[in-house]
């Protein structure tokens, strides 16, 4: 067994680090710690919730030397707005002890603000793609003398389609610097990506996307639709003691919605939700309650379940199946963090039983089934997503053959008028006549004489 004591960190890192309460890192912080401080360009393949933020951040800030440099030495590219506010804390958390100025950067925020902070002089900087090129481009940001690089869910980023934005980045960046890379599945697009910009790296996997984890308890129903989900969920979450902290997942922002109306309901401000569709301030707000207590359950998209790092989360429960089986294994991530225990439930009907076999297949497990609760009433309407769509017809459109035309038709008595001009041009010819021949230019005066 490996303790933090074995990577032989400085004293401001093993003070934090005992103020924290950890004893063992987690299998990437010990795998990537190495390999970052020898300087190499790395990828780690890990799944969400082992650890990986400290698994780059730990060797990073040991090496990293007091300097009054105005330019950022470290950059870290994340997809959401989340992710920055989530790692500048965790690094300021972690740099307790240490002189270090650090700062995050989005879009929806005062670029204005962020300039005069950047002016004051930064060692780390935590940005989205977007808002970094624009900073970059306003010169506001000076790259030069960034040695280090992090992109944290790649993965993501390239699903966000911020591919052409990073290769912008890169090629702006200088091209002396390590590059360290995270993601927790490995598509083609990854590896190209890596391919192109990256110097002979080292791979490293931990608990690839696909592999059950341990710590986390599944279980998942049959369900028979959307208002049956609903109803399912709310008699759950009744029990307020086994269901203290929960993340429910839903596909996208209009069901989101329409779910979060149905629970808030019967749970009143209980419950809270976040989706790309809301203000940064509101998507804060809601993750910062949801964290400190004051509010149980939280409604998300699954473009939030990779940007989240929320504490001592009891379930996740998984209101629909996600369209890609790696999306399960991000959002049940969210619970069983850092070695804990975790509880998963999914809710699937029969036209998701296909994406469900898929996720079992991904993992080479089967999710254990449970009963569907006796005391919920099962309701046959609904939503409008749900109900078959019907295939256009061309009833009641206009199907009348066009007349075709035959070329050689006869044409009409009106058709075969020859156009001679307006009266007065046939005047007007008829009183100045052409001379007969071009030479005779008398004709015309012979003949009115």
């Amino acid at each position: 067994m490996q303790t933090f004591d074995s990577l032989q960190l400085k004293n401001p890192l093993k003070n934090v680090i005992a103020d924290l309460g950890f004893e063992e890192p987690t299998p990437i912080q010990i795998q990537a710690y190495p390999v970052i401080l020898s300087g190499k360009d790395m990828v780690g393949i890990s799944q969400t919730g082992t650890g990986k933020t400290y698994a780059y951040m730990l060797p990073l800030l040991q090496e990293l030397k007091f300097s009054k440099q105005q330019h950022p030495r470290i950059l870290i590219l994340v997809p959401t707005r989340e992710l920055v506010t989530q790692v500048v804390e965790q690094i300021e958390l972690l740099a307790k002890y240490i002189n270090v100025r650090v700062l995050g950067v989005f879009g929806e925020s005062n670029i204005r603000v962020q300039k005069s902070e950047l002016s004051e002089g930064q060692d780390i900087v935590v940005a989205t793609p977007g808002r970094l090129y624009d900073l970059i481009i306003n010169r506001a940001l000076q790259p030069r003398d960034i040695s280090k690089l992090v992109i944290d869910e790649v993965d993501v980023m390239l699903d966000l389609g911020f591919r052409v934005q990073l290769t912008n980045l890169f090629e702006l960046l200088p091209v002396r610097r390590q590059n360290i890379m995270f993601s927790a599945t490995m598509t083609e697009e990854v590896d190209a990506l890596i391919d192109d910009f990256f110097t002979t790296p080292e791979k490293i996997e931990v608990a690839v996307s696909g592999t059950p984890l341990d710590n986390i308890k599944q279980s998942c129903y049959a369900v028979k639709n959307f208002h049956t989900k609903t109803r399912l969920l709310n008699h759950i979450l009744e029990d307020r003691n086994e269901y203290h902290k929960v993340v429910v997942f839903i596909s996208n922002k209009k069901l989101a919605d329409r779910l979060f109306e149905a629970v808030e309901d019967s749970f009143g401000a209980q419950v809270c939700i976040i989706h790309s569709n809301k203000s940064q301030n509101y998507r804060l707000r809601s993750v910062e309650e949801f964290d400190e207590g004051s509010k149980r359950i939280l409604i998300a998209t699954d473009v939030i379940a990779r940007g989240l790092d929320l504490d001592k989360v009891s379930h996740v429960i998984n209101f629909d199946v996600p369209n890609y089986p790696e999306n399960y294994m991000h959002r049940i991530g969210r619970t069983g963090r850092a070695e804990e225990l975790g509880k998963s439930i999914l809710f699937f009907t029969e036209k998701e039983k296909e994406q469900k076999e898929a996720i079992e297949s991904l993992m080479d497990y089967q999710i254990p089934s449970v009963q569907f609760p006796e005391e919920v009433e099962i309701t046959n309407e609904l939503i409008a997503e749900e109900r078959p769509k019907i295939a256009e017809s061309n009833y009641n459109r206009n199907t009348k053959p066009r007349k075709i035309v035959v070329p050689d038709a006869e044409k009409k008595d009106k058709n075969k008028k020859i156009n001679l001009g307006g009266s007065y041009k046939r005047k007007l010819a008829s009183k100045h006549k052409k001379p007969k021949t071009r030479g005779d230019k008398n004709q015309n005066k012979r003949r009115r004489s």
